[in-house]
Formats: C-alpha cells, structure tokens, sequence
C-alpha cells in the first residue's frame, strides 16, 4: 500500500508540497499547483502499476548499461564494494 508522501512525489514529482500525517487536508501546497482530492485519492490506485513501470525501467537502464561495459551485476559490485 502506498503511502502519501509516495503518491505526491508520483504526481507533484518536482515538489512544492509538505505533508502532515497521511491525509489530503494535511497536504499544503507551498510552490506547486494544488491537486484536488480525487486526484490524490486516484494516485493511491495509480502508484502500484506506476512504481512498477519505474523499477522495470530503471532495471532495463542497469542491464543496459552492464552490458554496454561487458561485465555481470556481481562483478559490478564488486568494483562499488
């Protein structure tokens, strides 16, 4: 389940925004637009499909780049470890 502060950075990626507790009315939004309630309410439905599209990406990215430098994720660690 996703938490609020998770699906604000989902729809407000840039910021702008605090929040106080795990509601909408404890949401502020300091230097963004403002979202209404049904769209947080939705981004609660929206998050689950969207961070997995997010962790697919970013883990094509990783493959990719591995490739593209010959060697395995295990030899990768290696040389950050």
């Amino acid at each position: 389940m996703a938490k609020a502060h998770q699906v604000l950075e989902m729809l407000l990626p840039n910021g702008g925004w605090v929040i106080y507790g795990d509601t909408y009315e404890g949401a502020e939004f300091v230097e963004c637009e403002p979202i209404t309630k049904a769209q947080y309410e939705a981004g609660f439905a929206q998050y689950d499909a969207w961070k997995a599209e997010q962790d697919a990406t970013k883990a094509a990215q990783r493959q990719a780049l591995l490739t593209r430098l010959g060697i395995t994720e295990d030899e990768a660690r290696l040389l950050l470890g």
